[in-house]
């Protein structure tokens, strides 16, 4: 996975291949996978017939900090695939 590739187009793409391993949080896409606004991202990725849900949960971040309902988000089916996710 390439983290240095910063176009819009690139982090769709790193959105979607971490997703079809895991769910993931905000805080997860941006520190590890250089996705600056996984919100956005993830917006795009429904606009291309994604479905994926978001969970709030309280999670800590990388300093330990709680953080209230932090979107971690979930991959329940490909475009124009089947569900993934019972």
């Amino acid at each position: 996975m390439d983290l240095q590739a910063t176009s819009a187009y690139a982090q769709r793409q790193r959105v979607l291949a971490v997703l079809i391993d895991h769910p993931a949080s905000t805080f997860e896409l941006r520190d590890r996978y250089s996705v600056m606004m996984p919100a956005a991202r993830v917006i795009e990725l429904r606009e291309q017939g994604h479905e994926i849900l978001t969970q709030r949960r309280n999670l800590s971040d990388r300093f330990g900090r709680i953080h209230p309902r932090v979107a971690v988000y979930v991959l329940v089916r490909l475009a124009q695939q089947k569900e993934l996710v019972a």
